[in-house]
């Protein structure tokens, strides 16, 4: 437990010089802070335990505490490499070198599976040279100090490689933030080891959550296919046997809003379906059911509407005088079929998802990804059956799954990596369609719009051949530099030169809050000087760290 505590306090002690190992010399650098929050969301699971006594004992639950508080992709594989060494220690009560360094292999191993398209030079090579140097000393010694020595510089080395195997590195002149944090933590560890006490930092604050709710379009009776809402959960009497994909393959015969999850152990179903009964058979051949429910969506649909109200709100919903949805008033979402989360910052923005459909507006974004937890607390909050998470950043899209695995009720998450992105996901939300068919939709309408990014640079750097100066502001076309002025205003429409083409008919500005809305309407007239036929729409997103926020379709 020691070790634990100690690597979590030399990674949040060391947060903001690994926070400043950024490619893009744009203010986000998270990484840090992102390790260090979820280290300690473990300890405080460990210090909420009681007779922890065993090495099995404390992985496993600084495992869930890491799982639950994982944030940004840089916690969420640091989250599953204590989840594959947690696994390895499962029945140890000690723990000593060779165990030690099998555990590290295998939490590797689980890290990179964990990610669908590994990229060395990141976190994972030197998870992976620290474990290969951990499992070749253990062959020797039997001294635990030795091994961590060991694992630690190797996990040094690999990192001072790391721009040597990613080109972006080099160029910036750093190193991966990701695998420094690893390295951080490796250090915690071992100066526990040696029994050595590091002085104990200031933890960081952890975002707020606000919620908002949106209204329901009520379709008729007749119109549901499958009536029967079935959920069940499987102790699998063959784990290592049981075929996932073929499963989900057989449940799709006779249904729809499918969704089919396991872990080592359990296997969790939810499938909409006129065959309950031969659900629960299919799913008790590879198992003992251990909970089951299962509920009449004609009947529950056809009380919902002669219950509700009749006033028209947005999206033809069923709602009452203040555009409300009449079952879900004061947070009362229990009758919502699907429930959509949208993560953003800034007052403006969280008023558009909201007026947009977004049930709850999750605070966050860049700066401030919200935790596994933070994600999985917002999808309770929509009281709805099932339920849609828009992350809106690259860096909360892998927590954004996490929480989805674990949700208790369907869960998908639409992979949209930026706020316009996001608003064209919403938008194309259909109710009346089911939760895979709206997912298909909604990452389509995604995929379609253009998204770019001003804000301003904090460092000198070169980037993808593009010489930027500290103070400049740089304009980002789907994750690219393109262009980069000292005045801002210049900087947003040399953007959006590069963006806008002859076959776009929509532009909408989303000013963040350095801007005043003067400025952003000049950039609008600009705008409209490059096609007269453009449709221009300006917005207060009211959002930190990028002035504006740019969608052409």
């Amino acid at each position: 437990m020691d070790m634990l505590e100690q690597g979590s306090e030399s990674i949040t002690a060391q947060s903001g010089s690994i926070n400043a190992l950024n490619v893009f010399p744009v203010p986000d650098g998270d990484t840090g802070t992102n390790m260090a929050l979820t280290m300690q969301s473990g300890v405080r699971q460990l210090r909420t335990e009681k007779a922890l006594n065993e090495v099995g004992q404390v992985a496993a639950v600084f495992a869930k505490g890491l799982l639950m508080g994982a944030r940004g992709n840089s916690g969420v594989i640091l989250s599953q490499l204590f989840r594959g060494i947690a696994k390895a220690l499962e029945h140890e009560k000690g723990l000593d070198a060779k165990t030690w360094a099998e555990a590290l292999q295998s939490g590797t191993e689980t890290a990179y599976k964990a990610v669908m398209k590994p990229v060395e030079g990141t976190i994972l090579t030197v998870a992976r040279e620290a474990a290969r140097a951990a499992v070749k000393r253990a062959r020797k010694t039997d001294d635990l100090v030795e091994v961590t020595e060991a694992a630690l510089a190797a996990a040094k080395t690999a990192l001072e490689a790391t721009p040597k195997l990613l080109p972006l590195l080099k160029e910036a002149g750093v190193v991966d933030s990701g695998g420094s944090g690893l390295v951080a933590i490796f250090e915690g560890m071992l100066a526990a080891l040696k029994g050595e006490t590091p002085a104990r930092p200031r933890t960081d604050a952890q975002g707020d959550l606000s919620a908002v709710h949106r209204p329901q379009e009520v379709m008729r009776t007749e119109e549901i296919r499958y009536g029967y809402c079935t959920e069940f959960i499987v102790r699998l009497n063959h784990p290592e046997r049981f075929d996932l994909d073929a499963f989900r393959l057989r449940l799709s015969r006779d249904g729809d809003s499918i969704l089919a999850v396991r872990d080592e152990e359990l296997l969790k179903v939810h499938i909409h379906t006129e065959k309950p009964g031969e659900m629960l058979t299919l799913g008790q051949a590879h198992g003992e059911l251990v909970k089951i429910k299962i509920e009449n969506m004609r009947e529950q649909h056809g009380q919902l509407v002669n219950d509700s109200r009749t006033v028209t709100g947005a999206h033809g919903s069923e709602a009452n005088e203040d555009g409300k949805n009449a079952a879900a008033q004061d947070g009362d979402g229990g009758d919502l079929e699907i429930g959509i989360v949208a993560v953003a910052s800034g007052k403006g923005l969280e008023a558009l998802f909201k007026d947009a459909g977004a049930t709850v507006v999750l605070a966050g974004g860049q700066t401030m990804n919200p935790s596994t937890e933070d994600i999985l607390t917002a999808i309770q909050k929509t009281k709805a059956k099932q339920a849609i998470v828009l992350p809106n950043n690259g860096n909360i899209i892998m927590a954004a799954k996490q929480a989805a695995e674990v949700a208790e009720i369907p869960t998908v998450v639409v992979e949209t990596k930026s706020i316009p992105a996001g608003l064209s996901a919403l938008f194309s939300f259909n109710p009346e369609a089911d939760l895979q068919e709206n997912a298909e939709r909604m990452t389509a309408a995604a995929q379609r719009v253009k998204s770019g990014q001003v804000t301003q640079a904090v460092r000198d750097t070169t980037v993808d051949g593009t010489a930027v100066k500290k103070g400049d502001f740089i304009g980002i076309f789907e994750k690219k530099i393109v262009t980069n002025d000292p005045e801002r205003a210049r900087t947003a429409e040399k953007l959006l030169n590069k963006m806008v083409d002859e076959q776009d008919e929509l532009v909408t500005i989303i000013y963040g809050e350095a801007v005043n809305r003067e400025e952003a309407d000049k950039l609008a007239q600009s705008v409209r000087r490059l096609n007269e036929d453009l449709e221009v729409d300006v917005q207060d997103g009211g959002q930190p760290v990028f002035d504006y926020l740019i969608a052409v379709e």
